[in-house]
């Protein structure tokens, strides 16, 4: 079995910073590309930064520039380090990744979703 748990959500005010962590347990053989999506009440879920096994990272327009998402490859465990936050990212975040697992299969795993809520 594979798990993944996200840890670092909050109450931050508007302008402050968190930092979540997703780390990654269990049978594990290879874990592949790491995201980070949101989905704020009433929206759809939405990929907002994405990184791959050699550190490549991308982000959505809305959230770079801001955002930061890194990885240990080591830990298992990817971050996202949010910066100058604004009202509008409050959401629940997850973490998604793919994984290998020891019986040789790839299946995506998700997170179970951490609340991120900026208002003063």
């Amino acid at each position: 079995q594979v798990q993944l748990v996200e840890s670092g959500g909050g109450l931050v005010q508007p302008g402050g910073s968190l930092r979540l962590s997703c780390a990654a347990s269990g049978r594990i053989v290879r874990v592949g590309d790491m995201s980070w999506y949101r989905q704020a009440p009433g929206q759809h879920r939405e990929l907002i930064a994405n990184i791959n096994p050699t550190g490549r990272a991308t982000y959505a327009d809305s959230v770079k520039g801001r955002f930061t998402i890194s990885r240990d490859n080591a830990k298992n465990t990817m971050y996202l380090q949010m910066n100058s936050l604004k009202p509008e990212d409050t959401a629940v975040y997850y973490c998604q990744t793919w994984i290998t697992s020891r019986g040789g299969s790839v299946n995506a795993y998700w997170g179970q979703g951490i609340q991120v809520t900026v208002s003063s």
